[in-house]
């Protein structure tokens, strides 16, 4: 029998979702799966409901375990005995699905029946994230500013997660002052690098970086760029879903980033030089700027904030999901100061020759930037400009 359970759907059933497949509209009927203010007003779910469907699901476990004669899940778990192999002949594929060899009986005995790490116990964690632990943790409990700077290889996954863990333990969302954590690495790091980065930490990547960087980023900043590199914007320097369901922070990549860049974003500021298939999906606030290409299916799903994208190939109007966002060059003094000043701190974190290039060209490649606004918000980044003799 299996030792770990996955609840989804049902808990969230159990709170009121009548699963009517909108998820991806931002007007969740049931106030669940939205961030609309008027339509989060509609939820009605308490925590009781779901204790109350959990408590149920554990009787019923319980009755299923009486009639086999047990007491608890643990008498049953890796008890190959009780399993029966079954094939259906309307399903042919079930006949390639080789299970015997699991449940012979002289199973090797030096193989457990069920896994005997403790939950969140990694025998794989790396020595780079101990050594942070052991060396910046003392910093974070005095609140004390610090620079540090560290080589970092792919198999370095989740740095430096549990730093921003200790961070929001004791200083809560509040975080810390900005900068007050100053980390600097130097190679290429793995997977999820800056994931649940909080305020205060401010990281910086001397390198490439794998998926999901910034994934569930909260505040400071995460900077990547390299020293060995001219054409910035033609090189990829982070792999893909980057910037994974952030909620807040900044982060400035001098190169380009994989596909599904930002999806989920509901509030952190980005500055990247290109992106793959699928940026901006789904995203529910924040501002992503793109110096560059990007691929196709642009804004998919997106709700809420807005970006700015260099159209320099002049065919991003073939990009664009229609579906959900729509596309049109900048119309304020502010849309230009804002894009302008954002690609300033680009080029300051990054030192990129790309962005350096743009700012010293601003007014010939403002011409070239398209805003990307979700249709639902695009009278909110329309100018109200009155007609001639109009009032009020």
């Amino acid at each position: 029998g299996a030792e770990q359970f996955g609840f989804g759907t049902a808990a969230m059933v159990a709170l009121g979702c009548i699963m009517c497949r909108s998820c991806h509209t931002n007007k969740c009927p049931t106030g669940i799966a939205t961030q609309d203010p008027e339509h989060r007003k509609k939820f009605k779910g308490k925590v009781e409901e779901v204790m109350a469907y959990f408590r149920a699901v554990a009787q019923e476990v319980r009755e299923i375990l009486a009639e086999m004669g047990v007491r608890s899940l643990n008498e049953i778990i890796g008890r190959r005995e009780l399993l029966e192999i079954k094939t259906y002949e309307e399903f042919p594929g079930s006949k390639r699905v080789k299970l015997k060899k699991f449940l012979i009986k002289d199973y090797p005995s030096d193989k457990p029946l069920r896994c005997l790490i403790k939950k969140n116990d990694n025998p794989r964690r790396s020595e780079l994230a101990k050594r942070l632990e052991e060396e910046i943790v003392p910093y974070i409990e005095r609140g004390e500013k610090v620079f540090k700077e560290y080589k970092i290889r792919n198999i370095d996954r989740s740095v430096p997660t549990r730093l921003n863990y200790y961070i929001a333990v004791k200083y809560g969302d509040k975080g810390l002052p900005q900068d007050t954590i100053n980390l600097t690495f130097i190679g290429t790091a793995g997977q999820s690098f800056g994931a649940f980065n909080h305020k205060g930490m401010s990281l910086t990547l001397i390198g490439d970086a794998n998926d999901y960087v910034g994934k569930g980023m909260n505040g400071g900043r995460i900077v990547i760029k390299a020293t060995d590199v001219e054409d910035t914007q033609n090189h990829v320097i982070m792999g893909n879903t980057c910037l994974y369901g952030a909620t807040g922070g900044e982060l400035y990549a001098a190169g380009r980033a994989g596909e599904r860049f930002a999806i989920r974003n509901s509030g952190a500021i980005a500055v990247i030089e290109g992106a793959g298939l699928h940026c901006c999906e789904y995203m529910t606030g924040g501002i992503v700027v793109v110096l560059g290409s990007v691929g196709f299916n642009l804004g998919a799903g997106m709700t809420g904030g807005y970006g700015y994208v260099l159209n320099l190939e002049g065919d991003l109007e073939n990009k664009v999901n229609y579906s959900y966002v729509t596309i049109r060059k900048l119309l304020t003094n502010e849309e230009f100061r804002e894009l302008k000043e954002l690609i300033k701190r680009h080029y300051k974190y990054t030192e990129s020759p790309w962005a350096k290039y743009i700012l010293e060209n601003f007014d010939s490649f403002a011409e070239k930037f398209f805003k990307i606004i979700p249709l639902e918000q695009y009278h909110k980044h329309v100018p109200l400009i009155k007609e001639p003799g109009e009032e009020g």
